[in-house]
């Protein structure tokens, strides 16, 4: 059985286009394969449909919309801090995640080179061709953990997906709206970082931490250039002290991915951070896959290798 879970837009326009483009998938299936839809009633519904469709021993679970919708996939691959399985299987991480793109964002896809083509997805589904990923784990204190695959982040940029998503109506403009909303009031901010159990290490003036399983977010900005999904690692790369016009400035080396030579960025490899604010300036913003988790303080570790996905 493969499940296959679509999220509907605001509008219906993943709806639409999935009608569209489920004759197709009957048609390059197996007549044996079994294809159940499950359609999103609401936020956090994937979660759920993911679940249970591991638990009943799905050979896949298919994601068809943008990063919000594989956010929420992914994260229906795990329960109570460890992984959704189903115990009739020897194997017990084998069902396998798919994507096919549809929506307003797709950064996920970008790392693979993939492009924004439906068809050409199912195509790869098809083929299935699979690959174990590695998944970022996010938890603070007394709190459920939250699991994503692309992108989290930290401050500036966290807060403009925040505002961001009030726009999606807008397409990847969105993105700039929230941005330019997100300047207003900003205030660079210090941090507290320990690096994989390490020590301690004060960062100053922080404008934006970026915590990158894969390489692209905001509609395709290449932040984390370096990052790999399946590398075993975080690239977490730094922006400190940056000024308004220096996204102006340098807006086209950020969607570029060659910012990590520019004066006040760094980037490092690693297993696990955690991340405090010592400031004063009020609360951090937390974001991962775009998705709004809260507040700082919050530690990030990498789960090696830990789905299997089809690419």
């Amino acid at each position: 059985m493969i499940e296959v879970g679509i999220h509907l837009g605001a509008n219906g326009t993943t709806g639409k286009e999935w009608k569209k483009l489920l004759p197709y998938l009957r048609s390059r299936l197996d007549k044996d394969c079994n294809i159940c839809e499950s359609l999103t009633s609401g936020p956090y519904h994937a979660i759920d449909i993911t679940r249970e469709a591991i638990r009943e021993g799905a050979d896949a679970v298919i994601a068809v919309g943008g990063d919000g919708t594989l956010h929420e996939v992914v994260n229906g691959f795990f329960w109570a801090g460890k992984p959704v399985i189903n115990h009739d299987r020897e194997d017990a991480h084998s069902t396998a995640l798919g994507l096919i793109p549809l929506g307003t964002g797709s950064d996920f896809a970008r790392t693979w080179g993939w492009k924004n083509d439906p068809y050409e997805a199912v195509d790869r589904i098809v083929e299935g061709l699979r690959s174990r990923v590695d998944v970022g784990v996010i938890s603070g204190e007394n709190e459920e953990s939250h699991y994503f695959i692309n992108v989290a982040d930290i401050h500036l940029s966290a807060k403009a997906g925040y505002y961001s998503s009030r726009y999606k109506r807008f397409g990847n403009l969105c993105y700039v709206v929230g941005a330019l909303q997100a300047f207003m009031g900003h205030r660079n901010c210090d941090l507290r970082v320990k690096v994989n159990g390490g020590a301690w290490e004060i960062c100053s003036q922080v404008t934006a931490l970026c915590i990158g399983n894969a390489k692209y977010f905001g509609g395709g900005m290449r932040i984390t250039p370096n990052g790999d999904p399946r590398s075993g690692e975080f690239e977490v790369v730094m922006l400190q002290d940056f000024k308004w016009y220096d996204f102006i400035l340098k807006l086209h080396k950020l969607y570029k991915g060659t910012h990590l030579t520019v004066k006040n960025v760094s980037s490092r490899s690693v297993h696990s951070i955690e991340v405090e604010n010592i400031s004063v300036s009020g609360s951090v913003y937390v974001q991962s896959d775009g998705e709004h988790l809260g507040f700082l303080p919050r530690k990030f570790s990498i789960l090696p290798s830990v789905i299997e996905m089809i690419c």
